[in-house]
């Protein structure tokens, strides 16, 4: 009868799961996360078990690395040799692991990320503290399970005469699951263990009394010890570790930095050129040239400085912008118990412990069998010397090797055992010295089973024993401390003068928002009538500043733009330059009112910010200065439907005048407004009717005496001395009349700004006529009247805007 195929009926997602978990099973267990007791992955104890068994140890001479990968691929682990090899290779890379548990001759890789030679090229073997992972293995001291074909076996776990797991670190990715635990000093962690075995109950400050922090290959500076104690405290932490870095000096006055230690598993030859490339595109300052100059007698990276360079400032420009500088988390995730667990320094070690308790108590029960085996068969010896006469003639009255064994038990009392040693006795073990060697051997073998006995019996003996041998362990394998570990973490503060060159310039910006900054070569060959703008458009903010000084640009929805004047894009004078929506996205219907040169955010200045609904809001210098520059920042909260008509930098101790469309003006002392933070939305300054607005507004100081022009839609122009036309008053007052209000066609102020004699008023009509008028050629006014009309209104229409043609200073409209 044919077979016939069996078929399951069954979701995707059921069988997808199930078969996901138990893959997700192997992979948790048996491939990516170490054993806790041992901290080996599978495949690093199927290599190390193999070069054991294949004698290829440290005390005997190497052997093709192809041999090594044949053996553990055929025997034990039955996946692809690349694999095995890589696991094998990074065992005996001294910059991956703090103690190599495999020697290799021949090129195994490098700190620049160079593949290592291929495996029939090279040559290994197991290091001498890799033997200390397996000694005792042959004694019954740990499980052993069959290998994939049922024709050997391999262990389960190694003995571990140390710590293996905190000593050398781990890390990798499963399912559901990764683990990163550093490499610590073999000294503190042997130290710790014994502190965990003698005092079960020692606190977490404890431990961490003898073990600093980790300690990794490569050195380096570790910081953040409130980082390290949350890892050793719950299996997660974060620190940060920095390469090591010293400033030599060079002839000439210059300076170099030297870099003789990295961050742990970071890649040398990126770091060069990432630093490299830093310098070339300009991002720092004073950097002459960065090369490597690393030998085999260690790291040596160099950045090379120009003459008054400043060598700290470049350092931690580096530190915070190149792998330089790392974070570290620890995740200290280990198999334990055959599953995966987050565990703290102490559930490690305690973990160590029991795994050490079960290897002696193990390797004594072994020994203590042999002893006991042994000695019953010396006891027989013995017995058979002292009538080895009668002895003899037995055996030799016997028809065979069976018979004689029987005649003996039955004639002695000798052991079936006893018999068989008598028997295969050699015959020059018969003279009268070796009864006193067998004598011997009895006493020492009396004293050993006691020895063992009392390890078996007593977990103080056995404490001791473990204590013994891991202090030898330390003793031989100990070394210098790479590592240092500092308490806080350094807060790294940039200087602007390393990122950028130090230059005078000269920088514009125009009412519809086209920035640009211009060598003071290309401004001095030209003019401000060859700049390229739009008709309707104007300058709002033309002046010296260096390229180390930042630009604050306010806009109408109360947002600010950060810009530091070295983003400002480079063009020659007589060019348009860029719109700042594409240096910093504003929103399409935002729009420039005004820009200050910023030269130090810690001067003691104010910002007053006035609004379309009257409001008042003065806020300190301080609060502006930004880290994060990619977008539009809050300059001030706006109420719904207001926006920022105009903002003033002040010593604190200015005049503030406002005006309104309907022709009020409020004069008063700005110290009036408070001071309030960065996000407020300030108070009240100027108390409007219910169709009123501000349109504007003026600072000045004290004992000044400037005067004021206003322009009104129906193109009058009128001046005003401010001290003798107007009334100074208090905050949140109506104000009073500018204007003669006219009941046929009103005046309404369009614009009102500080004018002095040489300055040019520029008018823009609502049919694009501009006409310019003279300060000095417009005559003072009384307050009450309309001022002097400069246009006809029914040949060029209202009035739409005004500024003034010379602008040098932040405040002119």
């Amino acid at each position: 009868m044919a077979n016939q195929e069996k078929l399951l009926d069954l979701p995707l997602e059921e069988v997808i799961g199930d078969r996901f978990g138990i893959y997700s099973k192997y992979i948790i267990q048996e491939r990516a996360l170490p054993d806790v007791r041992d901290g080996l992955k599978p495949v690093q104890r199927r290599i190390l078990y193999a070069m054991y068994q294949d004698g290829n140890t440290f005390e005997k001479p190497f052997r093709k690395s192809a041999k090594t990968v044949g053996n553990v691929i055929g025997n034990y682990h039955p996946h692809g040799d690349s694999s095995v090899y890589e696991a094998m290779v990074r065992m005996s890379q001294d910059w991956k692991v703090r103690n190599v548990l495999v020697q290799m001759h021949g090129n195994n890789g490098s700190l620049d990320g160079d593949p290592p030679a291929a495996m029939r090229y090279t040559e290994a073997r197991l290091s001498s503290i890799a033997s200390e992972l397996l000694r005792d293995i042959d004694k019954q001291t740990v499980d052993f399970v069959s290998n994939f074909d049922d024709t050997t076996e391999e262990p389960i776990v190694l003995p571990s005469r140390y710590p293996n797991l905190l000593v050398n670190g781990s890390t990798g990715i499963s399912a559901g699951y990764a683990t990163e635990i550093p490499p610590h000093h073999l000294g503190e962690i042997i130290d710790a263990t014994i502190l965990e075995m003698e005092k079960p109950d020692c606190t977490l400050d404890e431990l961490m009394a003898i073990v600093k922090g980790p300690d990794f290959p490569t050195g380096g500076i570790v910081q953040g010890l409130e980082g390290i104690r949350k890892a050793y405290r719950t299996g997660k932490g974060k620190i940060v570790v920095r390469g090591r870095a010293e400033v030599e000096p060079l002839r000439g006055g210059r300076e170099q930095i030297v870099i003789n230690e990295l961050p742990y598993e970071v890649n040398k030859a990126n770091l060069v050129k990432k630093m490299e490339e830093l310098r070339l595109d300009r991002k720092v300052e004073g950097v002459a040239e960065v090369r490597d100059e690393t030998d085999r007698t260690g790291t040596r990276v160099i950045i090379e400085l120009k003459k008054e360079a400043d060598a700290n400032g470049i350092l931690n420009y580096y530190y915070k912008n190149t792998d330089l500088q790392i974070t570290y988390n620890f995740n200290m995730v280990a198999i334990n118990r055959k599953t995966p667990e987050l565990m703290g320094l102490k559930a490690i070690l305690k973990a160590y412990v029991d795994h050490q308790k079960e290897v002696v108590i193990n390797r004594s029960k072994y020994d203590l069998k042999k002893s006991v085996d042994r000695e019953h068969i010396t006891q027989g010896l013995i017995k058979a010397v002292s009538i080895l006469d009668e002895v003899i003639a037995t055996i030799r009255a016997s028809k065979d090797k069976k018979d004689a064994k029987s005649h003996l038990s039955e004639q002695f009392g000798f052991t079936e055992p006893q018999s068989e040693a008598i028997v295969n006795l050699q015959l020059y073990r018969l003279t009268n010295t070796d009864i006193v060697t067998l004598e011997k051997e009895a006493e020492e073998l009396k004293k050993n089973i006691a020895r063992l006995q009392k390890i078996l019996s007593s977990d103080k003996v056995l404490v001791n024993v473990i204590k013994k041998e891991l202090l030898a362990t330390k003793k031989k394998y100990e070394d210098q401390r790479r590592t240092t570990i500092e308490n806080e973490i350094e807060e790294i503060k940039i200087d602007l003068e390393v990122m950028v060159a130090s230059e005078d310039v000269m920088v514009s910006l125009t009412k519809h928002g086209y920035v640009k900054r211009s060598s003071l070569r290309s401004y001095a060959a030209s003019n401000d009538n060859d700049i390229a703008m739009k008709d309707d458009d104007y300058l709002l903010f033309k002046q010296g500043m260096n390229t180390t000084n930042t630009l604050l640009i306010f806009t109408e929805k109360g947002h600010y733009l950060y810009l530091p004047v070295h983003m400002i894009p480079d063009k020659r004078w007589k060019d348009m330059g860029q719109h700042v929506a594409n240096i910093i996205p504003i929103q399409p219907d935002d729009s420039v009112i005004c820009a200050f040169p910023i030269a130090d955010f810690e001067e003691p200045l104010y910002f007053n910010f006035i609004t379309e609904l009257g409001m008042i809001k003065r806020t300190e210098l301080m609060h502006y200065q930004a880290q994060r520059h990619s977008k539009p920042l809050m300059a001030l909260k706006l109420k719904k439907n207001d926006r920022l008509v105009n903002a003033h930098l002040t010593d604190g101790q200015a005049n503030v005048l406002i005006a309104t469309k309907h022709g009020f003006g409020l004069w008063f002392d700005e110290a009036e407004a408070g001071t309030v933070g960065q996000r407020a939305s300030g108070v009240k300054a100027i108390n409007l009717k219910d169709d009123d607005v501000v349109i504007g507004s003026a600072v000045f100081g004290v004992g000044q005496n400037p005067e004021i022009i206003l322009v009104t839609q129906r193109g009058a122009v009128k001046k005003m001395a401010i001290y003798h036309q107007l009334e100074k008053s208090s905050r949140a007052r109506r104000g009073v009349m500018m204007l003669r209000e006219l009941k046929k066609s009103p005046h309404r102020l369009i614009g009102m700004s500080l004018i002095d004699s040489s300055d040019h008023l520029v008018i823009l009509t609502g049919n694009g006529e501009r006409i310019e008028v003279n300060a000095s050629d417009i005559r003072s006014n009384d307050r009450l009247s309309n001022g002097s009309y400069v246009l006809d209104q029914n040949e060029t229409g209202d009035v739409i805007s005004i500024w003034k043609k010379t602008v040098d200073k932040q405040e002119d409209k």
